[in-house]
């Protein structure tokens, strides 16, 4: 869910205490920036964030939209979680019931949680997404070779891959590759409730990379 070239109602990151994920965004942007030795020119050039924008990012004087966080992580070849956490991640953790950071709201009782994220050469992502009836969001494609898979636990899902519709009702799972266009949907009349699962492939060496060949 890169997460996701998301529609009009994007908003600023929340979480229980905004502050702390805008002081690890900035700190995060700013370590990674750093070990590519790029400049704020090079990063605003690779993300198509304003420089003043990144300014204000890595100094944690702006909360950043979800939108402003997907480009910068695309940008820096890193997960949306990479940004909003902590860089330091212990080899076990329990994440609790409120420690979700939500990332996206839409209509009223809509709305998309990180609930965790590994730092690792091939990150993971678990997500818990509501979307209230008529709601959706659509992506952009992921880097090559990212997956997702998700399971519906309450409502029906209309899931849009490449253009083709697939219905996923309550208990249903679903597995697709997502380096493509894809989008999720409901289209009934009670609220849609999933836990998704992003896989992506060896963004490290990608970002590695690049960082060697801009040098």
């Amino acid at each position: 869910m890169q997460y996701l070239g998301i529609e009009q109602r994007e908003g600023d990151v929340q979480d229980q205490d905004p502050e702390v994920v805008t002081a690890a965004v900035g700190r995060n942007v700013r370590a990674e920036r750093s070990r590519r030795n790029w400049t704020l020119d090079d990063l605003a050039g690779r993300s198509g964030v304003s420089k003043g924008m990144l300014i204000q990012v890595e100094q944690a004087r702006s909360n950043p939209s979800i939108a402003t966080i997907c480009r910068l992580a695309s940008a820096l070849g890193v997960t949306v979680a990479s940004l909003v956490e902590a860089p330091e991640l212990p080899s076990a953790r329990v994440v609790r019931a409120d420690e979700g950071v939500v990332l996206w709201t839409g209509l009223d009782g809509s709305a998309s949680r990180l609930l965790v994220g590994t730092g690792t050469r091939d990150p993971v992502e678990l997500w818990d997404v509501r979307l209230a009836p008529g709601d959706g969001y659509g992506g952009t494609p992921h880097p090559a070779g990212t997956q997702e898979l998700l399971t519906v636990l309450e409502g029906e899902m209309t899931l849009e891959v490449d253009g083709i519709d697939f219905r996923v009702g309550p208990g249903d799972t679903a597995a697709f590759v997502a380096d493509r266009p894809h989008g999720y949907h409901n289209r009934g009349g009670t609220q849609l409730r999933f836990t998704m699962v992003v896989a992506q492939r060896g963004l490290s060496d990608g970002a590695d990379a690049v960082a060697d060949g801009s040098r």
